[in-house]
């Protein structure tokens, strides 16, 4: 029993010592990157109007290419115009998959859930509004990952802002062009081993620990958190040794399921409270243009939910062009309209489900936690508020939610894992050596994640994942025409049918590039 205690003492030194040392370092980084806009009573990010900002700006650009284009990204995903033979690693399908076990996470669970506190039930509409706003960013990051991708040697291929960042900046120069890439780079290498690993590592054990009798279960130890940190790793190794191959054979069928897992989830929650669901649908309308009591009014709502859509899809953050450049295909525009999907299944279905679930259930929790907000007090845990959901049916039904959460996370910490890799890459150079230290690297913080929190590494991690925003969207901007000459060409060339001849070859993308 005193080792036990002396076990709990020592790593709660560790942990506290670390987060001390941050702790100041990560309050005036977040500062930076998080600094407020004010509009009346509200204040929000300037990262959040960034990102919003462009994803208006691209819709109207592109023609609201997001709701004309459905049907084609829906082809594509299906394959009609791809061959085996084309360059990349992996199909559509699969890089679709790859992307969205990034993005998908509890994110979607308990940030819907704390955004359902802050704003009420009117975020839903503002957040669904920001998703099909943010699917034309995902087009326009994504063609750019692939456009100027590296298709290596040995078949495999290394892409997305790493690639086109140094492009759009190379007429400031070709230092400052590789600064801020490699600014990019250092940012998605830190919240690739914190935030995309540790966390979701952590989380991962929390749900288990919760679900199997807490504290007092046979979780409750700290030698059980290094042994479920420790078996966490080696699964997440297995599928990782693999690289991209591996990972979106894996997500590919992992995604899917756990998504409908979860989505049926919530609809049975929803159809046992079927009575409620039209005063809900009135209540998220009305909630949106008429907040009442709500801080801000309808900006303050509005801002709410745009900024809960913004985190979870990480739209314009340039993460989930990494993963789509590994597609294969030969004209970089086609896997722009397989991103599309991205914000819709992460914001528009899943998070929608979630904030359906939590408000058409009507557990008491909502309202409770709305008045804690109102009345000054922390925002309450949004797992719990959806958890709360989930138990008026039945009381054993917030297990489903564990086991989401727990393939949620498993799924966020693979994908994390290959965008910390290409981002490692870029800094310190491709090699087997190299990219074996990387592994060993982030496992060992897998397993570090069950054990610490590390609260103030986490918040710092944070803030350096939106850097990656204001960075990337700078080159996206640089580079729209180029874009838009690829989309005009790919359509005009389907219309005609020539996407269907798979020996027509696009122009060469390096002429293209001059």
């Amino acid at each position: 029993m005193s080792n036990v205690a002396d076990q709990v003492g020592w790593l709660a030194a560790i942990e506290d010592a670390i987060d001390a040392v941050f702790e100041p370092v990560a309050t005036w980084f977040a500062a930076i990157v998080f600094v407020p806009i004010t509009i009346g009573e509200v204040s929000f990010p300037v990262v959040v109007a960034w990102l919003i900002a462009a994803a208006v700006i691209f819709t109207v650009y592109f023609g609201f290419i997001q709701f004309r284009g459905l049907k084609v990204s829906y082809e594509v995903i299906r394959g009609r115009y791809s061959s085996k033979d084309d360059p990349g690693e992996v199909p559509h399908f699969q890089a679709l998959t790859s992307a969205l076990s990034g993005t998908v996470g509890l994110g979607n669970i308990a940030g819907v859930g704390a955004a359902m506190a802050l704003g009420g039930p009117g975020a839903t509409f503002w957040m669904i509004l920001a998703g099909l706003l943010g699917m034309c960013t995902k087009f326009a990051e994504c063609t750019l990952g692939v456009k100027y991708r590296e298709v290596h040697a040995d078949g495999t291929v290394s892409g997305g802002p790493f690639k086109y960042l140094p492009v759009a900046f190379k007429k400031f120069g070709k230092w400052p062009a590789k600064i801020l890439t490699g600014i990019f780079a250092v940012a998605i290498l830190i919240f690739g081993v914190a935030g995309g690993n540790m966390f979701q590592a952590n989380q991962t054990f929390a749900q288990a620990q919760e679900v199997t009798g807490g504290a007092d279960g046979f979780l409750g130890s700290p030698g059980a958190a290094l042994i479920f940190g420790i078996i966490l790793a080696a699964l997440v190794g297995a599928v990782i040794l693999g690289g991209i191959k591996s990972i979106g054979a894996t997500t590919s069928r992992l995604v899917p399921a756990m998504g409908i897992v979860y989505v049926l989830a919530c609809l049975f929650v929803i159809i046992v409270n079927i009575g409620q669901v039209p005063a809900a649908f009135g209540s998220i309308i009305e909630g949106a243009f008429a907040p009442a009591g709500m801080a801000g009014g309808i900006v303050g709502v509005m801002i709410v939910g745009f900024q809960r859509a913004a985190f979870s899809n990480e739209a314009g953050l340039g993460s989930a062009a990494i993963a789509h450049s590994a597609v294969k295909t030969r004209r970089p525009v086609s896997e722009g309209f397989v991103a599309m999907f991205e914000p819709l299944v992460d914001t528009v279905i899943i998070c929608t489900m979630t904030a359906l679930t939590i408000v058409i259930a009507g557990a008491p929790s909502l309202q409770a936690g709305i008045d804690q907000v109102q009345a000054g007090g922390d925002t309450p845990d949004g797992v719990i508020l959806t958890s709360d959901a989930f138990a008026t049916v039945i009381d054993w039904f917030p297990i489903v939610l564990a086991v989401a959460v727990a393939l949620f996370a498993f799924s966020t910490l693979i994908t994390w894992s290959y965008y910390g890799l290409k981002a490692w890459e870029y800094l310190f150079g491709r090699g087997k050596t190299s990219e074996v230290l990387y592994k060993v690297i982030f496992l060992f913080f897998t397993v570090t994640g069950t054990v610490l929190t590390f609260g103030q590494v986490l918040s710092f991690a944070d803030s350096a994942l939106f850097v990656c925003a204001f960075v990337n969207l700078l080159g996206v901007y640089m580079l729209l025409p180029v874009i838009k000459r690829e989309m005009k060409e790919y359509l005009a060339d389907r219309k005609s049918g020539k996407l269907l001849d798979l020996g027509v070859e696009p122009e060469d993308r390096e002429a293209a590039a001059k």
